[in-house]
Parts: C-alpha cells; sequence; structure tokens
C-alpha cells in the first residue's frame, strides 16, 4: 500500500533523559487524535518502559528490526503509511546517524526508508550540542529540510545550564499539529 494514512506519525524515542517527556508528547498527540507509532532505540529503554508508550498509544511499540510478524519489513511498511516522523528527544548519536546515513538499529533504519516531513526534537548537555561535530550535523540536516524544534536553554539533568534542553511538549505538539493543518 502506497497510500499515506491520514495523521499517522511516528515518534522515535531515544536514549536522553528527556525519553519521560516523549510519553507526556505520545498521550498528548492520541489525545488530539493523531495515530502515533513509537520506534524506542535500545537506550530510550534504559530510561522508559516499552509499556509506557504501548498504552498511551495503543499501539505495538518497535524496538528492535527482528520483531517482524509478518513478510514485510515493517519499517518499509510503515514508511508507506507515515507521512511524518517526528523524533523526541534527539540525542547528538541519533543526529549523527541520520546525517551520515547509519541505519543500525529500528529508528535509524526507518529514517532511511522515511519520505516524508522530519522533525527532531534535540537534547543533550549543552557542551555536546555545542560541539562542532554536532552543529555540522545539525547544519547538514536542516539543509536536506529537516526542521528542528529546539533545543531550548535552561538546566539539564546534569545540572549544567545552556543550550540543549528538549524543547516543551506543547511546542512540538503545535509544530506537529501545524504540519498536519498546512499537509
Amino acid at each position: 500500500m502506497s497510500e499515506k494514512t491520514e495523521k499517522l506519525l511516528v515518534l522515535g524515542v531515544t536514549g536522553s533523559i528527556a525519553a519521560y517527556k516523549a510519553a507526556d508528547l505520545t498521550s498528548k498527540l492520541s489525545q488530539a487524535g493523531y495515530a502515533v507509532q513509537v520506534i524506542m532505540t535500545a537506550n530510550a529503554q534504559k530510561l522508559v518502559d516499552a509499556r509506557t508508550f504501548l498504552t498511551l498509544s495503543r499501539q505495538p511499540v518497535i524496538c528492535n528490526l527482528w520483531d517482524i510478524p509478518d513478510w514485510r519489513p515493517g519499517h518499509i511498511a510503515l514508511a508507506e503509511r507515515c507521512q511524518l516522523l517526528v523524533v523526541a528527544p534527539a540525542t547528538a548519536n541519533i543526529l549523527a546517524k541520520m546525517t551520515h546515513g547509519i541505519a543500525d538499529d529500528a529508528l535509524s533504519t526507518y529514517y532511511l526508508s522515511h519520505t516524508g516531513m522530519v522533525m527532531v526534537a534535540p537534547a543533550m548537555n549543552p557542551r555536546m550540542w555545542q560541539h562542532p561535530a554536532t552543529q555540522e550535523n545539525c547544519r547538514i540536516l536542516r539543509e536536506r529540510g529537516v526542521q528542528f524544534i529546539g533545543p531550548d536553554s535552561g538546566n539539564v539533568a546534569c545540572g549544567s545550564g545552556g543550550i540543549g534542553r528538549m524543547s516543551a511538549v506543547s511546542d512540538i505538539l503545535t509544530a506537529v499539529t501545524a504540519y498536519f493543518t498546512t499537509e
């Protein structure tokens, strides 16, 4: 099936402490009428349990490439139906993978098969955000059309202050709503 499903989005959750905010985002997106398919990295699963997202999205959570229930590659079938990929939180690691085409987990593999809009909400230590490699990766992703939501300034989990904090869930929800309104 090549037809896109209305208001279906993939939410990629990565291994930042801000992963707990992705649960709230999933809840608010579902309440707003969006079908949310969550893909979690292994590091995200160390911070928030996949059952949380299963309950909030009412969709099975994709945690790896090997739990495919039928013959079709799951990431390809999903990409054929989905208009929007939101990665929140987006770590420096996933931004680097996206920039350089590294597909070594379910989320990064899905990203390479996704042809729709991509939004990322970065979340990392301010030093990591300011690193030249991260900034160069972000520049390249922006050139490719990836929309950045944040990061914001403030204190992060380690106690440092500066730019690197994931944007508020309400800001991400506003960006998603704007996308589907203009689509």
